[in-house]
């Protein structure tokens, strides 16, 4: 298992992000307001990768997902599709459990406006790419999103024009890596129709099956 290393707390590889963490910290002073650590355990076969915490999300409760829609959405189907265990209540301590899956964000700090720069997401690239590496057994990405499918492409050293992002697309990777694509579970996508549950929770079953998982 290669080396892991999560950013530090007070990270200060993007001034953008820093600053915005620090008012943050000012302003709502309990919450973790922290790059956020990933999910799940790193022996697992599948990892699912965001684009960033959500400012009132992972970015108050310090979990990937927890505090919002998108993690509503997003633990549901884990919960419905076995690859969770336990109850979903938006918060960190609440016994929930993932079964053969990790999840993780392309940028580990919550951006202004749900935003990262392009420097931001290219910053935050080592520790995509370890994680990738820290793995053993790593089969398949589920990509939550264009900004998650191009940081996976990054991480991994491919040519983004190669593999291109649409809703429900399978891409062998040359190392034998299996990436799943799907719309972000924002409220943005589910509000405007681009993304439903039932879409949602297909596309999911897709990466389950990709990473070898049984029922």
């Amino acid at each position: 298992m290669a080396n892991f290393v999560q950013p530090a707390r007070d990270c200060p590889l993007c001034p953008r992000l820093a600053d915005f963490r620090n008012a943050n910290r000012a302003k709502y002073p309990n919450w973790h307001n922290a790059p956020v650590t990933s999910f799940g355990a790193l022996t697992a076969p599948l990892l699912i990768v965001g684009l960033g915490p959500g400012l009132r999300g992972a970015n108050a409760t310090g979990r990937p997902f927890t505090g919002d829609w998108a993690g509503d959405l997003l633990y549901g189907t884990l919960l419905a599709l076995g690859l969770a265990s336990g109850i979903y209540d938006e918060r960190p301590d609440d016994g929930l459990e993932l079964v053969n899956c990790r999840i993780t964000n392309a940028v580990r700090c919550v951006p202004p406006a749900n935003r990262p720069t392009p420097a931001e997401i290219t910053a935050c690239k080592p520790f995509l790419s370890a994680e990738l590496a820290a793995m053993p057994n790593l089969i398949a990405v589920l990509a939550l999103g264009g900004i998650a499918h191009n940081a996976v492409l990054s991480a991994k050293g491919l040519i983004k024009s190669r593999y291109k992002f649409a809703h429900g697309a399978t891409h062998k990777l040359p190392d034998g890596l299996v990436m799943v694509d799907t719309y972000h579970s924002s409220r943005l996508n589910t509000n405007t129709g681009r993304l439903t549950e039932p879409m949602f929770r297909e596309v999911m079953g897709l990466a389950k099956a990709a990473a070898g998982v049984s029922s």
